[in-house]
């Protein structure tokens, strides 16, 4: 059965060919309506926009891809205009991605190709992306579930983080819920601190929901209350959002958190700074702690306990999987889960 072609989705949606490629070029310039129906005609044909003329099926490219959304945090890169000899401490998740995946693929002899933009939304980062490479790593909510599966039917896909939300892809996570259980349980057992308050990312960040368990979990084994929420969402897992959460909990009435985890290291960055605005120490008056284990959390002041993920590892290993499903395309799928470990710092009042 041949592969669907532009042709096939402009007769099944009513539209031409020059509207359907305007679908995944500029996305923007098309009614909803009409978009929606270029893209719902697409999903049931199985059709995957090609940006050449190479067969998607075979390695014919040379390139890997990773997708993730760009959620930049303006302050980190502040940091880092503002001392150049700090490039390296202010990389974040994504660029310790990047960074793995590029050194594996390198060694596999493939050059790497980001889509980092959801600008023109998830359906134009897939076309920026899957035409153009033999297989590539998607880091979870960047691309809709049902149109990895369309696109999982013609080249290897590997998911980065967040739930196994299709059965047959490659899928890499870390131990979230563990790393935090037990970065509590430090809080709880070694510094005898019971009022903690966990501060959440968005509803929809699998990871961070993943360390809010955890943080439960540990919680009812101490025998202290559990709580059915984060104590605090960020909008945005970045330093401002740490600094305003901080700010908000400090100003609730009632006794004051005597730690505060946050779901990641740029915003428990954040609240540091926040903290050191309202001249409360950290540790003496409250502790904080985050979770990634980014350079940066080795620098700042004071040095952030952390609980450190292998987040370049994560990408070297998205690589490899990659590169042995385009070698042997019948090789059953695997779900890895890799380990993490607690960091004891200064902010916790360790070190």
């Amino acid at each position: 059965m041949s592969a669907p072609t532009v042709y096939d989705v402009a007769e099944r949606s009513g539209v031409s060919i020059a509207t359907v490629s305007r679908v995944y070029r500029t996305p923007d310039s098309v009614r909803a309506q009409t978009r929606e129906r270029v893209l719902e005609a697409a999903r049931r044909l199985g059709y995957v926009p090609s940006g050449n003329a190479r067969g998607l099926a075979s390695r014919t490219t040379g390139v890997l891809g990773l997708c993730f959304p760009d959620y930049a945090d303006p302050d980190a890169e502040a940091d880092a205009e503002a001392d150049s000899d700090t490039d390296d401490a202010v990389m974040l998740y994504s660029d310790q991605i990047i960074r793995g995946m590029e050194r594996a693929a390198r060694r596999h002899g493939y050059a790497l190709l980001i889509a980092a933009s959801l600008e023109g939304g998830p359906e134009s980062l897939v076309a920026k992306v899957a035409g153009r490479v033999d297989g590539f790593a998607v880091l979870a909510r960047t691309v809709p579930t049902e149109d990895l599966e369309v696109i999982s039917r013609r080249l290897p896909v590997v998911m980065l983080a967040g739930p196994r939300e299709i059965d047959h892809l490659d899928h890499i996570v870390v131990a979230n819920a563990d790393g935090e259980r037990e970065l509590a349980r430090h809080l709880i057992e070694d510094h005898g601190l019971r009022r903690l308050a966990f501060v959440g990312g968005e509803v929809e960040s699998p990871d961070a929901e993943s360390r809010f368990r955890g943080f439960q979990e540990a919680c009812r084994d101490a025998g202290l209350p559990v709580p059915d929420a984060p104590h605090l969402r960020a909008e945005m897992m970045t330093q401002a959002e740490g600094a305003r959460t901080t700010e908000a909990l400090l100003d609730r009435d009632g006794e004051r958190p005597e730690a505060l985890l946050f779901a990641n290291d740029q915003m428990a960055v954040g609240a540091l700074r926040a903290l050191e605005r309202r001249g409360v120490r950290v540790p003496e008056d409250i502790a904080v702690t985050g979770f990634d284990g980014i350079p940066l959390s080795r620098i700042v002041r004071p040095p952030l306990t952390t609980v450190r993920q292998p987040i370049r590892r994560l990408g070297e290993q998205a690589v490899e999987l990659l590169v042995q499903r385009l070698d042997d395309k019948t090789r059953e799928p695997v779900s890895l889960m890799l380990p993490v470990s607690v960091v004891r710092r200064a902010s916790c009042g360790c070190g």
